[in-house]
């Protein structure tokens, strides 16, 4: 890790000719935001539908210009563009802007320009996998402190709004803001400088919009730039470690790791079911603080993930580094549900566990939620995004009672299990419309064995056969519901 000194860029909005690219809810939310501020703001979406021309009416209303389907092109006399996380940087959009010499920033890069003198701290997270359950778990940790806090940016609440909304109609300004940020909104947020952040984990994800693996990784680590009390990295995960010692920050701040297994001086692990801190310690050398027992995660939802065990420790981190109590920890810890579709417990029939994981559309998460049960019947497929299955498959095929294959690439997984796991009975569903689910539940009903797991965990996105994971998990509920109505 290097230092450096603040970055102060004014804000400066009023009067400027904004340019912002897409009418998704961050691009709605910056587009209301800046004309509030009194720039002049013109919103361009290349569709065209009726959903893009109800928000276009809706912000034409309140002074935005919009233009759609052909006219999102770049508007003459722009100063700036504010992106929406999705738009590729290759976009004709933003070649146009770079020709013109005008800079291109995300809602988040707005939201940090836009903080007041006395603004919430923000303590950041982002990673492959885990970022909204970890943000989850900081912000229920830093409310059992006491502190006014929010679960903001990427989770789905528009920071951009939190930030504006501080203190305002006497509401209680926060204290702190736990900040979910995906690689493509740190890409486009140059001036970020969080309190303290952790990198989760690192695996090909969204190689499409990036570029490479360099380039990704290197989005994720402008988490770090500026920081300043702690880095937080995942020991297990090298790259997240390496992320670190390339970052800049400000002087004093450290390096801060997490593992599941017993942690060194600076870090936080887990010794005999307890998670323990060796970093926020008088004496880290021979100095251990309990924070909160294994169980004390999520009680009532089963036994925690092993990946759940690491964000628990990740969220941990960045609570003591804004100096919260041990207390508050196991409070915070204890306080957490999980949110549907991630390792979501559905039912016990006839000694049987189904789980619904619909949430792990990657590869790096579906390992993640194997590695958590012994003998599974997995279902998977989907949309692999570019994806091989090879290396999953190798380390999962021990665990593995037999497969059910669903969705538009399902052939792959098929292809990488006869390469890897050649004895485990696969059952291949040529099909890709939502029925193919309750007969996906009921081929591994019929492999399953008492204490086996059905697992849902695609490691495919949804969109070949539903609009998104929350509904492919539905299914999935809904199927095993069905069998505990037929059955019982």
């Amino acid at each position: 890790m290097t230092t450096h000194g603040p970055t102060d860029i004014p804000a400066g909005f009023a009067g400027q000719h904004i340019t912002v690219a897409g009418l998704g809810v961050s691009g709605i939310s910056a587009a209301r935001a800046l004309a509030g501020l009194g720039a002049h703001v013109t919103v361009v979406d290349g569709g065209d539908g009726d959903k893009q021309q109800a928000a276009a009416r809706e912000l034409a209303a309140e002074g935005v210009t919009v233009r759609l389907g052909d006219g999102a092109t770049l508007p003459e006399g722009t100063e700036l563009v504010v992106t929406s996380p999705g738009w590729k940087p290759d976009s004709p959009l933003f070649a146009a802007a770079a020709a013109a010499g005008v800079d291109v920033v995300g809602d988040v890069e707005i939201a940090w320009r836009l903080r007041g003198p006395d603004a919430a701290a923000w303590l950041g997270v982002t990673g492959t996998n885990g970022k909204t359950t970890t943000v989850r778990m900081l912000a229920s940790i830093l409310a059992a402190e006491g502190l006014h806090t929010m679960a903001v940016g990427n989770i789905g609440t528009p920071i951009v709004d939190v930030v504006l909304g501080q203190g305002k109609d006497g509401a209680r300004p926060y204290d702190v803001l736990a900040v979910e940020l995906s690689s493509y909104q740190l890409h486009w947020a140059p001036s970020l400088r969080a309190h303290s952040a952790a990198v989760l984990n690192i695996a090909p994800d969204h190689l499409d919009w990036h570029g490479s693996m360099a380039e990704y990784a290197a989005d994720k680590g402008r988490i770090y730039e500026g920081n300043t009390v702690a880095c937080v990295y995942n020991v297990a995960d090298k790259a997240t470690e390496d992320l670190v010692r390339e970052a800049d920050v400000e002087e004093g701040c450290r390096a801060i790791g997490f593992t599941l297994g017993t942690p060194g001086p600076s870090q936080l692990g887990v010794v005999e079911g307890i998670l323990v801190d060796r970093a926020f310690v008088e004496n880290r050398q021979k100095q251990a603080q309990e924070l909160a027992e294994i169980s004390d995660i999520a009680p009532g939802s089963g036994p925690p993930a092993p990946h759940n065990i690491a964000n628990a420790l990740a969220a941990a981190a960045l609570a003591r580094a804004f100096g919260v109590r041990p207390a508050a920890v196991r409070d915070g810890l204890r306080a957490f549900h999980p949110d549907a579709h991630r390792i979501q417990h559905i039912a016990d029939i006839d000694g049987v566990t189904y789980i619904d994981d619909s949430k792990a559309t990657n590869t790096h998460a579906a390992e993640a939620s194997l590695a958590a049960y012994e003998h599974i019947v997995w279902i998977a497929g989907g949309l692999a995004k570019g994806a091989t299955f090879d290396e999953l498959v190798q380390k999962s095929a021990a665990r593995l009672r037999g497969v059910v294959l669903i969705g538009a690439d399902r052939a792959l997984i098929r292809e990488a299990l006869a390469r890897h796991a050649p004895d485990v009975p696969v059952v291949d569903l040529d099909r890709t419309d939502t029925g193919a689910m309750p007969e996906a539940v009921r081929e591994a009903t019929r492999l399953a064995q008492p204490g086996d797991t059905v697992l849902l965990a695609p490691a495919c996105a949804s969109m070949d056969m539903f609009v998104n994971y929350n509904k492919r998990g539905d299914a999935f509920a809904d199927a095993v519901g069905e069998l505990t109505a037929r059955d019982h």
